[in-house]
């Protein structure tokens, strides 16, 4: 889904290791940031002097940077060439919105499990309410976006929903692969934002509603269909074009 900060929603947390991790995260959240919004464009060039001196940092904390938005797939990297920015990816839309619909159906129908088990008093976790809060918290700044039209920040907000919802579910893995495909989900997601964004923002208070009555059914269709329907406005949109420029 940031899209992103260094909360327990977000892509990334700082962890324990010194400086240069540190660095690495903060300056990897710039870069990523500006791949998706086209500041880096794709096949363009990633080399590390000019970017430490664009991001005011030394070369490792960019160096490790890179490598960690290589596994996102934002960045390439070649023998003899270095690093560059990905290919967009349009081509792999289709395969990557048909994983969010198993995989976010899944993290949302053990959310609503989890949630059951709150109110009943079955499973008290402090971790769960923190990450529910903060879910509001997303999804009030959301509305505050769409109201000023700063629809460029609404990616970011967007992954951050969509991680907080798989932390809810309690499951590292789901964590762990929504990270995966995290950064080309952003992307997508921020070439069709005007469009869908502020048709879907209003979306995820109905996942969070249906989770929150611990309907795990139907919390899992919510999210499905959201999904598909952010699938189909993208495809419209890229069906529009009058040619691929993206």
């Amino acid at each position: 889904m940031s899209e992103t900060g260094t909360t327990s929603a977000s892509n990334g947390t700082a962890k324990p290791g010194g400086a240069s991790t540190s660095s690495s995260v903060s300056v990897g959240a710039q870069i990523r940031h500006d791949i998706i919004t086209g500041v880096h464009l794709p096949g363009g060039k990633l080399r590390e002097a000019a970017l430490a001196k664009q991001y005011a940092v030394s070369r490792i904390p960019i160096r490790e940077a890179l490598r960690s938005l290589e596994a996102e797939g934002l960045v390439e990297s070649r023998p003899y060439s270095g690093s560059m920015v990905a290919p967009s990816p349009t081509e792999d839309a289709e395969d990557l919105f048909e994983i969010r619909i198993v995989l976010e159906s899944a993290t949302a129908k053990r959310a609503a499990k989890r949630a059951a088990q709150q109110s009943n008093g079955e499973a008290p976790d402090d971790r769960w309410r923190t990450i529910r809060k903060e879910i509001n918290e997303i999804l009030d700044a959301g509305d505050i976006v769409i109201g000023q039209e700063r629809y460029e920040d609404l990616a970011v907000l967007n992954m951050r929903f969509h991680f907080a919802i798989a932390e809810l579910s309690g499951s590292l893995s789901f964590v762990s692969l929504l990270r995966q495909i995290s950064g080309k989900i952003e992307w997508l997601y921020s070439l069709n934002v005007t469009r869908r964004g502020p048709q879907a923002w209003p979306e995820h208070r109905d996942i969070i509603a249906a989770i929150d009555a611990g309907q795990d059914a139907n919390a899992a269709e919510v999210m499905a269909r959201h999904v598909r329907r952010s699938r189909d406005s993208y495809f419209a949109m890229m069906a529009a074009l009058p040619e691929r420029t993206i």
